[in-house]
């Protein structure tokens, strides 16, 4: 066996065992966090009311453990499961937008996703009357970030091709417009200007099972997808010509996986608010363990997504002595550890390694 084929094998082990380490880890942080908050609640009864739940025996549950199963069930368990889906589906859009667009830096909100879902929640806050008074904010946001989609990509389209400048600078524009809408919508809001600026910083308290259902059918059907259209990420990234010329069609490839990444995009932030980094920091930091494949990438990147934004927003409900929103918590974490990453990379040449 020669050198290249051990290290593809040994690549393969690697990754297997941090597939089994992180899902460890994962079910393990989410029964802990489950049990941590005002109210202390011992990892093994945590651990009985969910299985108790789960086979149909919730009254024998509830009428045992009485106060701690609503507290489990009904108030921690779907912020924190809330919140490892979200750090999940941003962190694979993540991996999908800098594998079509080509660029380390670009993440689930460089088309102006974010821009346009918080314009349309300002507005349906300010304005709860006429055609947003039959929505709530999550679904007008939702449809303003469909929308600048939508816009976005007819004005990166030219003669029939989709390039990934015209897409970023598309995104650029988008976002300038969109942001000044929201600064004198914030400017005329008055009162209400304070629910705009928490909406912004995003929060998983409001979280519910129907809320965390919606998010988790969204990020299911959209990793299928991703994964599904992998290899021929890996294939684009060595250029549109060779692409081509291998059987990939550039312009179809990044048209399907925008408009389902930007769909998940657009989910999550009209439920749970802008919460940034995300995106950015996790396919970075996997990149280093498991290497460009997009396979693996997606995988591994989608459970230290949810591994890393539920402890964020653990630290966040329970450690702190305030409870920061989660969007400032993961900027402030995401921002030096980015910078981190980013010039240890640069040093070497290159920013991303094949």
């Amino acid at each position: 066996m020669g050198r290249i084929e051990l290290l593809v094998v040994e690549r393969g082990r690697r990754f297997k065992l941090f597939v089994v380490l992180f899902v460890v880890l994962l079910v393990g942080s989410i029964v802990a966090y489950a049990g941590m908050g005002y109210m202390s609640i011992p990892i093994s009864s945590v651990g009985d009311i969910v299985f108790k739940t789960i086979v149909g025996r919730s009254d024998v549950a509830r009428h045992f453990y009485g106060k701690q199963w609503y507290i489990v069930m009904d108030v921690r368990l779907p912020r924190i499961l809330s919140s490892a889906v979200v750090g999940a589906s941003l962190s694979m859009c993540g991996v999908i937008f800098q594998g079509i667009l080509l660029n380390p830096l670009a993440d689930p909100y460089t088309l102006g996703i974010s821009a346009g879902a918080s314009f349309g929640a300002a507005v349906s806050i300010v304005f709860p009357f006429g055609v947003f008074a039959f929505f709530s904010t999550q679904l007008v946001a939702f449809l303003f970030a469909i929308l600048t989609l939508l816009f976005v990509m007819r004005m990166a389209t030219f003669r029939g091709v989709i390039s990934p400048t015209s897409l970023i600078l598309s995104g650029v524009i988008v976002t300038a417009f969109f942001s000044a809408g929201l600064s004198f919508t914030k400017y005329i809001a008055g009162e209400e200007v304070g629910s705009i600026i928490f909406w912004l910083m995003g929060s998983f308290s409001s979280m519910d099972w129907v809320s965390l259902l919606m998010l988790t059918v969204f990020a299911a059907v959209s990793g299928l997808i991703f994964y599904q259209y992998a290899e021929d990420i890996n294939v684009l990234s060595f250029g549109d010509r060779v692409a081509v010329s291998l059987g990939v069609n550039p312009t179809r490839l990044r048209t399907v996986l925008l408009v389902v990444a930007s769909v998940l995009t657009a989910a999550t932030v009209s439920v749970c608010g802008i919460i940034g980094f995300v995106g950015i920091i996790v396919p970075h930091l996997f990149r280093f363990l498991v290497g460009a494949d997009n396979r693996r990438l997606l995988v591994i990147s989608a459970l230290g997504g949810a591994i890393f934004l539920s402890t964020a927003d653990n630290v966040s409900r329970v450690w702190l002595p305030v409870e920061i929103p989660i969007g400032v918590l993961t900027a402030l974490i995401g921002g030096p550890f980015f910078a981190f990453v980013f010039r240890k990379r640069m040093k070497g040449g290159h920013l991303w390694k094949r």
